[in-house]
């Protein structure tokens, strides 16, 4: 089969969980312990929260666009403090983000992130991250894995360019590059990511599976669903 056509796209903004890192591995202890301590001491709530979040207990799986797939540190703690949590949503927050930060630690890349996007930029592509996490943790996550230097552009939540299924993190990233949306690929595991892209008017929509999202989920939305963002290189012209 033949792939979508790749000549018009100048450059590539990749969602960050579940995408850039396998999510299951890289978050499943992260949602654990989110849900702790939201529960603050009870762990019959704690297994209520977990739920609530979109983790299932058992299977360690979170499922696609749930509260801790798709949410930022505010939605997920307000989301908890719905379900019951007895913290103040702000200060729920504030644990959440630095929990998310140390969370970088955990982290399992789906590919050798400095090679790839090291061959992407090698191209001639200009290459961003926009993520519902807080940029700090994006930011510790490049360099963790080496690809900082290799990166035109990155979002959280709080960098001010709105939420994600808003379109304003791709066209603030067109903006920054000096590119027309149509010129960038959106590159994402969940609906939010693909919501991005056909909002924005992205030249192209991809999914990846190593995420929360299914071929089910995803291809009603998607040009493209791919196992992983390796590849993305088979594709390129």
């Amino acid at each position: 089969m033949m792939g979508p056509d790749f000549s018009a796209i100048k450059a590539i903004l990749f969602d960050k969980d579940g995408t850039l890192l396998r999510y299951d591995e890289s978050w499943g202890p992260v949602n654990r312990e989110a849900a702790r301590i939201a529960a603050d001491g009870d762990s019959e709530l704690e297994a209520r929260l977990l739920s609530t979040g979109g983790m299932d207990d058992v299977t360690g799986h979170t499922s696609a666009d749930s509260l801790f797939a798709a949410g930022s540190a505010a939605d997920i703690a307000r989301g908890l403090v719905a379900a019951g949590s007895p913290l103040a949503v702000a200060d729920l927050t504030e644990k959440l983000d630095a929990l998310f930060l140390r969370g970088a630690e955990y982290s399992v890349p789906a590919t050798d992130l400095a090679g790839f996007f090291k061959r992407l930029k090698a191209r001639g592509f200009k290459l961003g991250v926009a993520s519902s996490d807080n940029e700090a943790a994006i930011r510790a996550t490049a360099a963790r894995f080496g690809f900082a230097q290799y990166l035109d552009f990155v979002t959280g939540y709080d960098t001010g360019h709105g939420v994600k299924p808003e379109p304003g993190m791709l066209l603030a990233f067109a903006r920054a590059i000096g590119m027309e949306p149509r010129q960038v690929a959106m590159v994402g595991d969940n609906n939010h990511d693909m919501h991005v892209g056909q909002s924005a008017g992205a030249g192209m929509k991809i999914a990846v599976l190593t995420g929360t999202g299914t071929s089910e989920t995803l291809s009603p939305l998607a040009d493209i669903v791919l196992a992983d963002i390796t590849l993305i290189e088979d594709l390129l012209p």
